[in-house]
């Protein structure tokens, strides 16, 4: 898929694609850079008090990880997806 293709993916699809190519590829740098993003894009997405938690716990950062694809949250996250899975068009 091309980026405008992905642009215009719901962020859910978007994060389901990038975290299970990410996960089944090894991507951890993939997976780590999504980590260290997920608090910008909380407090972004108006979940400050969210944010300090993230930045307190990696079990949350993961667990956010996984569930990053949903609301508002996956919204912020848009533009991290796009631009992992336009690396990887077979995603």
């Amino acid at each position: 898929m091309d980026v405008e293709e992905l642009e215009s993916l719901p962020a859910k699809e978007l994060h389901d694609r990038a975290v299970r190519y990410a996960v089944r590829h090894g991507d951890l740098g993939f997976l780590w850079e999504l980590l260290k993003v997920i608090p910008a894009a909380e407090a972004a997405s108006g979940n400050t008090g969210e944010t300090a938690n993230d930045l307190s716990r990696v079990s949350a950062l993961l667990s956010d990880a996984i569930g990053a694809g949903e609301g508002e949250l996956g919204d912020a996250l848009r533009p991290v997806y796009v631009e992992y899975l336009s690396k990887h068009p077979d995603a």
